[in-house]
């Protein structure tokens, strides 16, 4: 029996990786170790690990990494407590393979840890790029150090092959986060304003803004402009979801927090909403606001507007529900919402395609780790040339 270990280390990860960890969990050839970590074992951020095991997954093994502060000495040191508890882990489940997603600090650390161990590497949405964040020299990193890659869009596996990755093992199944939006029974809108309490009158907006970690001490300064262009739309309600352990994240959820307690009328935040949750807002919605890769990788299943802040999605493909706004300023941003939320991007919506694929990826990602080869030539890489 192979047995497959995924890390997951947050909230929104772990909802994009739901299908996978079901579909090896209920696989009778292969064994499921699921490695919690990073924010999923903060009180501070929710303690999200009961909701993995309110899913009925079992943990192999709980990872402690994250420190009670946000600043860069503190990530680092974090990515160091996180690189000893993954050897651990490793030294003890002894899996035949690591599945891991995306960009964060702790993904690095459990890719890391698992080099002098020979473990073949499975990483989801390589090839991608945020230039804003560290996350695209830590993506980068993770791509080089893993075996088997599974892109999003063909233009990502593309770019993975520039890397000198064998395209044999690039595979470009789509993003596995928009299987949810599938298999999920969303809520209709007046369930949603039941789970979220709202009174059911309002026009809903979602605003999820992350700190852009290769900025050095702005995070205040672009809270304070976005929550003032938020204020002039007294006819909507914003739904805050709170930002993730990272530099500068701590700043932020202060100044959301002061602005919901200030205007209870105007907006509410939470730590988390689940995917079920926040997959239904964003159904519901009239506009995201933010810099939030979700605003380019589901919203446009619900033909939702989204407005695009700052760099942190910079070089990310988007599809034409998304309205960019460089700089993290008032008047841009309040142009950009009325924008978005007019009749005429209304219409111009209707039967938008995701180019993130279809929602039916998670299915073809477990087949392929259960059924590649793991041979000596898989772990020892070559660099690919393409030829010219």
């Amino acid at each position: 029996m192979r047995k497959i270990a995924v890390i997951t280390g947050t909230r929104a990860e772990y909802g994009l990786l739901y299908w996978i960890i079901k579909g090896i969990h209920d696989d009778l050839e292969l064994e499921l170790q699921l490695i919690v970590t990073g924010m999923h074992l903060s009180t501070e951020f929710g303690m999200t690990v009961k909701e993995i095991e309110k899913d009925g997954f079992p943990i192999a093994d709980k990872v402690e990494m994250l420190l009670s502060s946000d600043s860069e000495a503190s990530i680092s040191t974090s990515m160091g407590i996180g690189m000893i508890g993954f050897a651990n882990s490793y030294k003890r489940l002894k899996p035949d393979m690591l599945i891991v997603l995306g960009d964060r600090f702790e993904i690095l650390s459990a890719v890391c840890a698992a080099i002098p161990f020979r473990i073949p590497v499975a990483h989801i949405h390589g090839g991608e790029s945020t230039e804003g964040l560290i996350d695209e020299s830590i993506r980068n990193a993770v791509t080089k150090m893993s075996h088997i890659h599974f892109t999003a869009t063909e233009k990502y596996k593309k770019r993975v092959m520039q890397m000198g990755e064998n395209p044999e093992n690039v595979f470009s199944y789509g993003a596995p986060g928009l299987d949810n939006i599938n298999n999920l029974e969303l809520f209709n809108r007046d369930d949603l304003f039941k789970a979220l309490k709202l009174d059911g009158q309002e026009k809903i907006g979602v605003v999820t803004y992350h700190p852009v970690t290769l900025e050095k001490n702005t995070a205040e300064k672009q809270m304070m402009e976005l929550l003032e262009a938020l204020k002039l739309f007294k006819d909507m309600f914003w739904i805050f979801t709170l930002p993730n352990a990272d530099t500068g994240g701590r700043v932020i959820i202060k100044k959301i927090k002061e602005f919901t307690h200030n205007n209870p009328k105007q907006g509410k935040a939470f730590q988390s909403l689940g995917q079920l949750g926040y997959l239904s807002l964003m159904k519901n919605a009239e506009v995201m606001v933010g810099n939030s890769s979700s605003g380019l990788t589901e919203a446009p299943s619900f033909e939702l507007p989204v407005v695009n802040i700052g760099d942190r999605q910079l070089g990310r493909i988007r599809a034409e529900s998304v309205i960019d706004v460089r700089v993290c300023e008032m008047k841009p941003i309040a142009i950009a919402i009325r924008k978005a939320i007019s009749l005429e991007m209304k219409k111009s919506l209707q039967g938008l395609k995701n180019p993130y694929g279809d929602g039916c990826s998670s299915g073809k990602i477990v087949e392929k780790v259960k059924s590649i080869q793991i041979e000596e030539f898989l772990i020892k890489k070559k660099f690919y040339e393409i030829p010219s």
